[in-house]
C-alpha cells in the first residue's frame, strides 16, 4: 500500500455529500414529465414530494456512497381514455432510473396519484360551445 501523505485525510474520513429533498423532488417531477411525453391540454405538470431516509453510517456497500433512500410521491393529471395503469408504471420505472442515475439514491417506493383525468370528449364539447 502507498504511504499516506501527512496532512491528507483518508477517503473514509472525508465526510459525505447530502442531496436536499427538494432536489430529489425536482429530479422525480422531471422524470415523470419525461415518462409521459405529452401532458393533457390545460393539465398541471407532475408534482413530486420526497422523503429521504438516511442510510445508517457504515452500511454502504463497497465502492458505494452512503447516500440513503428516497420514497417518492408523484401527483399527475392524465388524458382519458388512456392506459392509466401503463402510464403510471412507466412513470414509476423512469423515476426510479433517473433518481438512481442522477442522485445515486435507492428508490424503494414510488407512489403515483392520479389527481385528475382530462376527457378528450369534454374538451371537444367545450370547444364546440364557444362563440
Amino acid at each position: 500500500m502507498a504511504a499516506e501523505v501527512v496532512g491528507q485525510v483518508a477517503p473514509a474520513e472525508r465526510g459525505a455529500t447530502r442531496i436536499a429533498d427538494r432536489v430529489i423532488a425536482k429530479i422525480a417531477a422531471r422524470a415523470a414529465r419525461e415518462a409521459l411525453w405529452t401532458l393533457p391540454e390545460g393539465a398541471a405538470p407532475p408534482h413530486a414530494t420526497v422523503s429521504v431516509l438516511a442510510r445508517a453510517h457504515g452500511s454502504a456497500r463497497a465502492g458505494e456512497a452512503p447516500s440513503g433512500a428516497a420514497r417518492v410521491h408523484i401527483s399527475l393529471e392524465l388524458d382519458y381514455p388512456s392506459d392509466i395503469g401503463g402510464q403510471c408504471a412507466a412513470v414509476r420505472r423512469h423515476v426510479v432510473e433517473r433518481v438512481e442515475a442522477l442522485a445515486g439514491m435507492e428508490v424503494p417506493e414510488v407512489a403515483v396519484q392520479v389527481e385528475r383525468l382530462h376527457s378528450a370528449q369534454a374538451r371537444a364539447a367545450a370547444q364546440g360551445r364557444t362563440r
